[in-house]
């Protein structure tokens, strides 16, 4: 008898944190169904960051190449977690992308870990406008390895709106690069991009954006550079609903600069995501 109850204790004991743990992920996947059900449901761009509230594990892979024939192979694309922790908020812990040059006389190492702090002050689902409006805080901190990284910490404030119109969407942020410290050194910088996406076939995510960026300060001084982003998306629900959260995604696409000044050219950009 003695050993049948310290058995049932020691499955209580165990049993007890797991329906907790249970509980607690259960309340936190119903809070983020509900936050993302007041928004449309598009794809995350290539390169645009999403304008909406998301869930995700993400990985990216990036080959530049720059005007000296020198190519560099971004290896994670300074991606990693998202999660939705409250109502019309999200925050992003993105891990230090691995750098790999062709070049002998440059180091590979890690480049700089990074977070994202997102709000979205305003929605509609397809059925209430179809729209979102948004605002974003994303910080670096300098743990880059062998100048693959900056030299200082920066914080980059940025707005983002989008409207959709029925299997076609238009999602656009723009803000601002600003390092914490060296400014007249590391200079700052404007970005603007703009992503145009259509849903096909269910499963199919064409897209074209345009991503400017404006130096004012530093080595790119007065300069401006522009891409055009062709790609694919492709999506695809693991539970077999259309409305299911759990979700697999990846796509491809190449930047092409249109500028007559760009510090890299043709940069083949490769996406996996686990949306949840």
């Amino acid at each position: 008898m003695q050993k049948m109850a310290i058995v049932v204790l020691t499955a209580c004991a165990i049993h007890l944190p797991l329906m907790a743990q249970d509980g607690f992920i259960a309340r936190w996947q119903k809070r983020a169904t509900q936050t993302q059900m007041k928004q449309p449901a598009w794809a995350p761009p290539l390169v645009t960051t999403f304008v909406e509230l998301i869930q995700v594990y993400r990985a990216d892979f990036f080959r530049q190449s720059t005007s000296n024939q020198v190519e560099t192979w971004n290896l994670d694309g300074g991606k990693g977690l998202a999660l939705i922790p409250a109502a019309n908020t999200e925050l992003d812990i993105d891990l230090p992308p691995y750098l790999e040059h062709s070049a002998a006389t440059v180091a590979n190492g890690a480049g700089d870990m990074s977070f994202l702090l997102k709000y979205r002050f305003l929605a509609g689902n397809a059925k209430s406008g179809n729209y979102v409006v948004s605002a974003f805080l994303s910080a670096t901190l300098p743990t880059g390895s062998y100048k693959n990284g900056s030299a200082d910490a920066t914080v980059a404030p940025n707005v983002a709106l989008g409207k959709g119109f029925g299997w076609f969407d238009v999602q656009s942020t723009l803000g601002a690069t600003l390092p914490t410290r060296d400014t007249a050194t590391l200079g700052r910088s404007i970005a603007w991009n703009i992503a145009a996406q259509a849903h096909v076939a269910r499963y199919f995510w064409p897209q074209i954006e345009f991503n400017s960026t404006y130096y004012k300060g530093g080595p790119n001084d007065g300069s401006a550079q522009t891409f055009v982003t062709p790609g694919l998306l492709v999506s695809h629900e693991l539970g077999g609903d259309r409305h299911s959260r759990l979700a697999v995604c990846a796509g491809a696409g190449e930047q092409i600069a249109t500028s007559t000044f760009y510090t890299y050219n043709h940069e083949v950009v490769v996406t996996t995501r686990l949306l949840f």
